[in-house]
């Protein structure tokens, strides 16, 4: 995913991933570095199960990636992606440079009214 070019896709995306507490818990732990599926649903309260699903769903979305540490090649570590989260701020920086031209379009007009 680029920065250059975020779609509404990218972020809906993004944000539908994020929208569950259980992956922003998710997103939380990995901030702190990588872990195994286990750690994550231990740390977050859930059954193994319901955490491969939430694992998916962040895996899709290009929140997360996992690898395969070579000492155990059946394991599988999960680590944040951050540089995900940037279309999201993207987004976000778009929105704000939108919104300031907004508002300086109209003070502009309020103050041209005021010297009348």
């Amino acid at each position: 995913m680029s920065t250059v070019g975020v779609t509404i896709g990218d972020v809906s995306l993004l944000l539908g991933a994020l929208a569950d507490p259980t992956r922003q818990q998710v997103v939380q732990i990995l901030s702190a570095g990588p872990r195994r599926a286990g750690e994550l649903a231990s740390a977050s309260g859930t059954s193994a199960p319901t955490m491969s699903r939430h694992l998916r769903v962040l895996l899709e979305a290009g929140i997360v990636a996992d690898e395969r540490p070579p000492e155990d090649a059946r394991a599988r570590v999960f680590r944040l992606r951050p540089e995900s989260i940037v279309a999201v701020q993207t987004w976000l920086d778009q929105l704000q440079a939108h919104g300031d031209e907004q508002l300086a379009s109209f003070k502009r007009h309020v103050e041209r009214r005021g010297t009348r």
